[in-house]
């Protein structure tokens, strides 16, 4: 919104200072702190009138540590989340981009889904909220989305041979005086604006994505597709919508079990987002595309933008949700999330790195399906369930080992920084 207005003036009057706008670094400041500001002072308000209505969490007792004295703390904290991130999006994004549109959408999707859920626990007393069957049923919804407008939009294409057109994107500095050399490589005035789809530079409709550690780090969906088959194409995307259903899926139910201590799904989701966000600008830059021999893919570097966004709300709501937390985000702010790095994910090609970057959400998830499998297992054998872990997730497990929460969420924390870095590092190892 005032991205547009602002890109209108400076087009027909050449305001001074509009120009900035142009730039994804400089939007992307203001998304962040915008965000942050909106999160730190309307999070405290909304506190308060969650604490008046008595919107608090209710609490099962596990046994654990401090457990208790959390009942009766706000929930759907998930709330300052989407509020401080979706105002800075429409602000500072571009909200023409199909990107950007895809992640609102997903976004306010999950939200309202874990809205239901925490509605039906908190006013109908249901402590179980919303039935799995109808989280299941909106979380495949959002997959056949998002699958779908990847498949039909026109928008959404991956660029070839960028690399033989970066030399129109790039002027060399002057050379030091009795050198013939260019001293540095610069790129042209407003490169960080996503350049157009030419179609010289060879647009691809394609479900080609990224994969760590092989040859070129590409990986086409095609290729699951016998060479034969008459319905080739048809049947090559309906594998590629089944795999975001998949990924949607599983990533969102992993920020959900994620979040069970103060401030653990909030940094790591932070962490996470980080990561997502250099991929974008990354992915979306002709020139650092070309260096990093990744795929051009035109647009996502508005992406960046929305990430900022997401990160400043983060830490806007990690203020009141650290140790002791005064607010919880609730299956509102956890199911969001979770959905929306998957949709990032997918957006930017990187979706086959999540088990890597969301190691945290795939050893919650895991912890639990093995707890739940070996009880299942062990009684069915033994005629008495038995653990496998203490308590699951894993959180949980160490909790019951007498580890303080502070220090388990600083830890998983630390888990998630180095998780994060080398997925950073995958992009030059092939």
């Amino acid at each position: 919104m005032l991205y547009a207005l602002l890109e209108y003036l400076e087009a027909h009057f050449n305001l001074p200072g509009t120009g900035l706008f142009q730039y994804l670094s400089f939007r992307s400041a203001c998304a962040i702190i915008f965000a942050l500001l909106i999160g730190a002072i309307f999070g405290k308000k909304i506190i308060e009138r969650l604490r008046r209505h008595q919107i608090g969490e209710e609490i099962r007792n596990l046994g654990l540590e401090g457990q208790m004295e959390k009942r009766g703390t706000p929930t759907m904290g998930g709330m300052i989340i989407l509020g401080a991130m979706l105002i800075p999006v429409v602000l500072f994004c571009d909200l023409g981009n199909v990107y950007v549109q895809l992640m609102i959408v997903s976004s306010v999707w999950l939200g309202l889904l874990g809205f239901a859920d925490d509605y039906i626990k908190v006013f109908r007393k249901h402590k179980e909220g919303l039935k799995g069957k109808f989280k299941i049923v909106g979380q495949v919804g959002l997959g056949i989305i998002v699958g779908t407008t990847m498949c039909f939009s026109n928008d959404i294409v991956i660029v070839e041979k960028a690399h033989s057109q970066t030399a129109a994107a790039q002027q060399y500095a002057a050379p030091l005086p009795g050198t013939e050399t260019p001293t540095t490589l610069l790129p042209q005035e407003g490169y960080e604006k996503d350049a157009p789809a030419d179609s010289a530079l060879g647009q691809l409709k394609t479900t080609k994505t990224t994969i760590p550690f092989v040859k070129n780090n590409e990986f086409d969906y095609h290729w699951l597709v016998p060479s034969h088959s008459a319905w080739g194409d048809a049947l090559t995307w309906l594998i590629y919508v089944l795999v975001a259903i998949f990924i949607i899926t599983a990533v969102s139910n992993g920020a959900n079990l994620t979040d069970g201590l103060d401030g653990l799904a909030t940094g790591v989701s932070a962490v996470i987002i980080v990561i997502l966000g250099v991929f974008a600008y990354l992915s979306g830059n002709i020139i650092y595309s070309d260096y990093l021999n990744i795929m051009y893919i035109p647009g996502t570097g508005e992406l960046m933008v929305f990430a900022a966004a997401l990160v400043g709300a983060l830490i806007g709501f990690l203020w009141y949700n650290c140790y002791p937390a005064q607010v919880f985000m609730g299956d509102t702010g956890s199911l969001a999330l979770g959905g929306i790095i998957a949709v990032f994910a997918l957006l930017v090609r990187k979706e086959l790195l999540l088990p890597l970057l969301c190691g945290i959400f795939l050893v919650e998830a895991v912890s639990t399906m093995i707890q739940v499998s070996y009880f299942k297992y062990t009684k069915m054998r033994y005629g008495e369930g038995r653990r496998y872990f203490l308590m699951a997730p894993l959180h949980h497990h160490y909790q019951k080992k007498g580890i303080p929460e502070n220090k388990i969420v600083v830890r998983f924390w630390i888990v998630q920084i180095l998780l994060a870095a080398l997925t950073l590092v995958t992009l030059k190892i092939r």
